[in-house]
């Protein structure tokens, strides 16, 4: 159990970047600067060690991949000296956001990615709380080397594994595959767990210039959108069926497209998991994981895509990308 906000361990920094947390407004639009957010939070103004820092104004629907990368390595470099970091940004795209800080960053002091479904205007608006129990975890003793973290509804989850849940609830973010790693209660922090699996070292990335497609088949899906997209594309999301299955057309997609350019399989059920060995028809899991694609069924097709946008903006070849992803799967 942690200490309440006046008797936090480290300095917080706040990076505020936009999002329904920062609107207002009959129809909401962005409204908030980060010290307009931090004096919406009474408890805050106590905070000595807390200092904010407007780095964007957007909605999240809005950002761009330099955007995004831009803000991960402003928070990356303020943990490196030592202090928990903030973000506030808009829930649409914040798992990307928040992968995104996993991959890039191994220090100590956490980064903590959070938002609100509610603008800050409406009744029920969540953004006070979410910000005030985003601090708690940022400051406190217990989070040292959790690295990225999303904090929303009282929960604390894992970065990578972190999945919008709902549009419009307060309690609009889990972890299907994981469950959270705890909870925020009266800003004191509880954790029962802790990520085993984080990029060692992380990532370096200059730049995400390169074009990564997802592609969730359906039903009847012949492979000739992997086809097209994958002709044209630097990567490919493939969101196989189940626990890793395709069709036939689309496993012929699939092997014509690993020649050229990086792969990787997620599952489509939100607790996702692909299997090994127990499927013998064509198309099943062993069909899958002999093309040569990257299996990483563990994480969210958004997760997956930022993952294989960081491997090529650090210029992995295959084997580097297959021991970044490899954590997302299960072991064989």
């Amino acid at each position: 159990m942690s200490a309440p906000l006046d008797t936090l361990v480290r300095p917080v920094r706040l990076l505020a970047a936009g999002g329904t947390i920062a609107m207002g407004g009959a129809q909401a639009v962005p409204a908030l600067d980060a010290e307009g957010l931090v004096a919406a939070v009474p408890a805050l103004g106590s905070v000595r060690s807390l200092s904010a820092e407007t780095v964007l104004g957007l909605p999240s629907a809005h950002l761009t991949l330099a955007d995004a990368l831009a803000l991960a390595k402003r928070a990356v470099e303020a943990a490196r000296v030592g202090e928990g970091v903030v973000i506030s940004t808009g829930t649409d795209t914040l798992e990307e956001v928040a992968v995104l800080c996993a991959l890039l960053h191994d220090g100590e002091p956490p980064i903590v990615v959070t938002g609100a479904n509610r603008p800050a205007s409406f009744p029920g608006a969540d953004g006070p709380a979410n910000l005030g129990d985003a601090v708690a975890v940022a400051g406190c003793v217990a989070a040292a080397g959790l690295g990225a973290v999303v904090v929303f509804g009282g929960e604390i989850h894992d970065a990578m594994t972190v999945r919008k849940v709902d549009s419009t609830s307060p309690a609009a973010f889990g972890s299907p595959v994981s469950g959270p790693l705890g909870r925020v209660v009266e800003a004191r922090v509880w954790l029962h767990a802790r990520p085993a699996r984080r990029v060692a070292p992380p990532l370096s990335v200059d730049a995400l210039e390169h074009r990564v497609e997802i592609v969730s088949p359906g039903l009847g899906d012949d492979g000739s959108l992997l086809r097209s997209l994958a002709s044209a594309a630097d990567g490919v999301v493939l969101v196989a069926f189940g626990a890793g299955h395709l069709s036939p057309g689309i496993l012929a997609a699939l092997r014509q497209a690993v020649a050229r350019l990086p792969v990787v399989i997620t599952c489509r059920p939100d607790r996702g998991s692909m299997l090994v060995d127990t499927y013998g028809f064509e198309g099943a899991e062993r069909d899958v994981r002999a093309s040569g694609a990257l299996c990483a069924p563990f994480l969210s097709p958004a997760a997956a895509r930022m993952a294989l946008l960081c491997c090529l903006g650090a210029g992995l070849d295959r084997a580097g990308m297959d021991a970044v992803l490899a954590p997302w799967d299960v072991a064989i």
